[in-house]
């Protein structure tokens, strides 16, 4: 996972913004996107999405040529096709075949996160919740994600309700990561996770609910070899 520093983007991108729909002057993210390939010694091109906060996954290699498409996750059994999704507060989830033969990636902000794309998904990759380990990645955390009866209510879950707490103001206290960590532990996957806060880390991070509009940084995942 990308974080904010080592590009070109100034002002409330400053500085390795990465993503095409926000305001940043277009030149800038291109050679922001162009540095992630060479640094990151990329195989190829992200196959960069259109985010919807929806449960779409599509088979990233069929979907390499033209516009991005729509859709919230990617994954791919073939060797040197780049997965990627952004994220600003959202929780990026990689999602890797423990047998290297098959790698996905997961835009999971909490609409995504109660309209099932974890359950979608797993559903597009090959085999069983128990032949994977996920990552997740760098979101927004519990002490700064304060929402209200709406979000709660849209995680009906019993198991749901030790990701919420609730805050001095009546709103809610939620944690992306352990809703995720519900849904991917009880569909067998492995679970490790990074533990990082985008609100609280200025200094590596972008932050649309710290920051209003900011860049985006990028998760990745690929296969190396077959």
């Amino acid at each position: 996972m990308t974080t904010r520093s080592g590009g070109v983007s100034g002002g409330a991108f400053a500085t390795l913004n990465l993503g095409a729909t926000t305001v940043d002057d277009p030149a800038s993210v291109a050679a922001n996107r162009a540095h992630l390939r060479r640094a990151a010694a990329l195989p190829g091109d992200p196959v960069w999405l259109r985010q919807v906060h929806g449960t779409c996954v599509l088979r990233a290699d069929a979907a390499r040529d033209g516009a991005p498409p729509e859709a919230d996750g990617s994954w791919t059994d073939r060797v040197g096709v780049v997965c990627v999704v952004m994220a600003a507060d959202c929780l990026p989830i990689l999602l890797a075949r423990r047998d290297g033969g098959a790698v996905a990636a997961l835009h999971a902000g909490w609409r995504g996160l109660a309209a099932g794309v974890i359950d979608a998904g797993l559903a597009a990759l090959p085999g069983g919740g128990d032949a994977y380990q996920a990552w997740l990645g760098a979101r927004i955390g519990p002490e700064h994600f304060l929402v209200h009866d709406d979000v709660r209510a849209a995680f009906a879950d019993d198991a749901d309700a030790a990701a919420f707490r609730l805050a001095a103001d009546g709103r809610w206290h939620g944690d992306l990561g352990a809703l995720a960590g519900i849904r991917l532990r009880r569909n067998g996957v492995a679970v490790f996770d990074s533990g990082l806060c985008t609100a609280s880390d200025g200094d590596r991070f972008f932050s649309h609910r710290r920051d209003g509009p900011c860049g985006r940084m990028a998760a990745l995942i690929w296969r190396m070899s077959g």
